[in-house]
């Protein structure tokens, strides 16, 4: 957080965020690119990987792509393994790497009827 002090003595020139804020923006970046239909509830099951090519310099604008990878049923649902790729303007490499375990479920049938009642 000390900006002059990063400029003189870090690598990077710069303060830098720290990577698990970067990693933190995965769902808003995902809420705002992909609509989920007839999704009830979306779960944040967990990674199975996660690098940090590149630092993510302060000021720097950053975007995420994300590729389906696998999807198989659960009980209730389904479950999508997402690579997320977070990337910075104008750099070489992304800036954060995961794969991204999420589980969508629906309503059932029955309990939606019973609301609707």
């Amino acid at each position: 957080v000390d900006r002059e002090r990063a400029r003189r003595e870090s690598p990077y020139g710069d303060t830098v965020a720290h990577g698990f804020l970067t990693l933190a923006q995965l769902s808003r970046f995902f809420a705002q690119a992909i609509d989920v239909q007839d999704a009830a509830m979306s779960v944040n099951y967990g990674l199975n990987r996660v690098r940090f090519p590149a630092p993510v310099i302060s000021g720097l604008k950053i975007r995420a792509r994300f590729r389906l990878k696998s999807m198989r049923d659960v009980v209730g649902g389904v479950e999508a393994l997402l690579v997320a790729a977070i990337e910075g303007e104008q750099m070489e490499k992304p800036v954060c790497v995961a794969e991204w375990v999420v589980r969508f479920y629906v309503r059932s049938q029955t309990k939606a009827k019973e609301r609707t009642a």
